[in-house]
């Protein structure tokens, strides 16, 4: 019989990458909470909010987060460009995740060997405004193959976490 393990029963090591989770206002409780779980999971230093602070009072997000916004380190920024700058400033490659007329499929990225990016998520119903798009590096899509060209954004955030870290741990482990 193959039983379910518990989290401390795994051989999962704990691991920070320095890979910045910057959210172009992101309103959704739910996305939040999910969010913060993929975070979490795949070792991310920092989510920053930008547009309207989350709800972390909301019992959605609680829910669904499991208390992982308690362990994340996250902060709300008044303005998203102003962090694009600093970020930028000091080494980081700053990278959108949006279909657009230049992007590159996620799964082809290159950047990691820097191992310091700033990823761009954007808000559920508009996606990432047009003034940040223009301040990134790089911007990333995820292909699909069915009649949509879109999909909910907290599973957006962990196809794109999970292809950084993925290239960086391979990375760093050479």
């Amino acid at each position: 019989m193959n039983r379910q393990l518990a989290h401390a029963e795994t051989q999962f090591k704990n691991r920070k990458f320095p890979v910045i989770l910057l959210l172009d206002n992101i309103t959704g409780d739910a996305n939040i909470g999910s969010i913060f779980r993929l975070a979490d999971a795949f070792g991310i230093s920092e989510i920053i909010f930008t547009g309207s602070p989350p709800n972390l009072g909301s019992n959605r997000l609680k829910r669904t987060a499991r208390n992982t916004f308690k362990t994340v380190e996250h902060r709300f920024s008044e303005d998203i460009i102003s962090e694009i700058e600093h970020f930028r400033n000091s080494g980081f490659h700053i990278a959108a995740l949006e279909i657009t007329e230049n992007s590159s499929p996620i799964h082809q990225i290159s950047e990691a060997k820097n191992a310091k990016i700033v990823l761009i998520a954007g808000n559920e119903r508009s996606g990432v405004s047009p003034e940040v798009l223009a301040a990134c590096d790089v911007s990333y899509h995820i292909e699909m193959f069915g009649e949509n060209s879109s999909m909910n954004v907290a599973n957006s955030v962990g196809i794109g976490l999970y292809e950084i870290i993925k290239a960086t741990a391979v990375l760093n482990e050479k």
